[in-house]
């Protein structure tokens, strides 16, 4: 909409300028005329001795013309346009919002994604359904199919525009499987640009893959499957409507699932080019780590552990009490090494370690993609319980879930573990306990503004 604007406009600014260039040629060429005509009174007259100041009187007069038009010009040649002028300049029409025309003010921002007919005019159609409503296009993305295409609309609307007036809008203008969500600033983002950054994080750590997929499409559930535990792995990646399955390069499938939205064959690229890009890379976690003193001294460092850290696991299960380890696994822990690779995974999560200056690990704590949920689970050495650092590996955890864009984590636990109920509390976070068969399942909302402050 607002390329047809600018052509609008600066078509009519052309016009104007061949005006004016046409009016100065109409008058260079009335002065031509008049030289002409006087040369030629000049020769037919002879020597008459009143024709130097008839020549002079006449020289002034087109002087004088000249100046008056320049003056005029300078004076009126921006007066302001008349109400119904091209759009960009119109007035506001009675009932509507002068809000709507404003950059930010009174105005909403909203995604939009709906199907149209592939023939000439369809988006043409659409576009004016959604002018007529003071809906702002700002970007536009459309996937051909064969049925039709998907056009994908990033728009501001006037606030008072409901979205259930703005799927309305879009079908009376031809679009059909209508899906709104309202948008940040961050979507304000072109595509390529979008993707870049994606593929940046799933670079400096796999642990992004996820949640990288999950940012690319919105409302949608990632689930990774260990490799064997449903099936032979798919041998190639398929598309299925609303599900679509790549092969995991740590083994295993990657499933994203969304509900009513087919995914496109655009789309299944996307996703395709940032899980090869995950393979090409291989497995990496960033080498982040943060000394920190308990209060009674000792010194403690607190680093991103992955898979290279099974056997340093392996030992700290060991060390624990049974009654450590069945407050961590809700019962008896069969397979150790079952559970550690799966936890020790940057696919299925982070982990972060706790080590001491030995560089023996005391704690681990671990943030756990659940499809479209998160959880946290901790697990302290006995000898080191009580001395604040499952509080710190809490803390630093939810951080990280804020900073992934989740909205809540959960920590399932027994009822009877009020360590745990205790860390979760101290968080300050608003809680939400749900109890079932003795086991406690504690969900902590995280919003942005204060749980930065909270939790760093």
């Amino acid at each position: 909409m607002r390329e047809l604007t600018s052509a609008t406009t600066a078509s009519a600014a052309t016009a104007r300028r061949r005006y004016h260039r046409r009016r100065d040629v109409v008058e260079l060429a009335a002065l031509l005329v008049a030289v002409a005509t006087a040369d030629l009174v000049a020769e037919s007259a002879g020597h008459t001795p009143g024709l130097p100041a008839l020549l002079c009187l006449s020289a002034a007069a087109l002087a004088a013309t000249a100046g008056f038009r320049t003056w005029r010009a300078r004076h009126h040649g921006h007066a302001p346009p008349p109400a119904g002028g091209h759009e960009g300049n119109r007035a506001t029409e009675p009932g509507e919002s002068s809000a709507a025309h404003g950059p930010d003010a009174g105005a909403a921002l909203w995604r939009v994604r709906t199907t149209v007919r592939d023939t000439p005019g369809s988006l043409a159609s659409l576009c004016a359904a959604l002018a007529g409503r003071g809906v702002d296009i700002l970007t536009l993305q459309t996937h051909p199919l064969t049925e039709g295409t998907v056009d994908e609309f990033l728009v501001r609307a006037p606030a008072a525009l409901a979205p259930e007036d703005l799927a309305r809008t879009v079908a009376d203008g031809g679009g059909r499987d209508t899906w709104t969500e309202r948008a940040d600033a961050h979507d304000l983002v072109d595509t390529p640009t979008r993707m870049l950054g994606l593929a940046t994080r799933t670079a400096m750590d796999a642990a992004e893959l996820p949640l990288a997929l999950r940012q690319l499409f919105g409302r949608c559930t990632i689930r990774s499957t260990p490799p064997g535990t449903a099936g032979p792995d798919p041998a190639e990646d398929t598309l299925e409507g609303t599900i679509m399955r790549l092969r995991d390069p740590a083994g295993g499938t990657i499933t994203v699932e969304r509900a009513c939205l087919p995914f496109t064959p655009t789309e299944f690229a996307r996703a395709r080019a940032l899980v090869e890009l995950d393979a090409h890379l291989g497995a990496r976690v960033p080498d982040g780590r943060a000394v920190l003193t308990l209060p009674e001294g000792n010194e403690i460092t607190v680093r991103r552990a992955g898979p290279e850290d099974l056997e340093a696991a392996r030992e700290l299960h060991d060390r624990c009490s049974k009654a450590t380890l069945t407050r961590r696994y809700h019962g008896p822990v069969a397979d150790v090494d079952r559970y550690l690779t799966h936890l020790l995974s940057p696919r299925f999560g982070r982990t972060l370690a706790v080590q001491t200056v030995s560089g023996r690990l005391v704690a681990l704590g671990h943030l756990l993609w659940d499809g479209d949920e998160t959880e946290v689970a901790l697990l302290v050495e006995d000898a080191w319980q009580h001395r604040g650092i499952g509080l710190e590996l809490l803390r630093r955890l939810a951080a990280q879930a804020v900073d992934a864009g989740c909205g809540s984590v959960y920590a399932v636990t027994r009822a009877t573990n009020t360590a745990m109920v205790a860390t979760m509390r101290r968080l300050g976070l608003p809680l939400d306990y749900q109890v079932e068969d003795g086991t406690l399942v504690i969900t902590a909302t995280l919003s942005p503004a204060d749980a930065s402050a909270r939790l760093r």
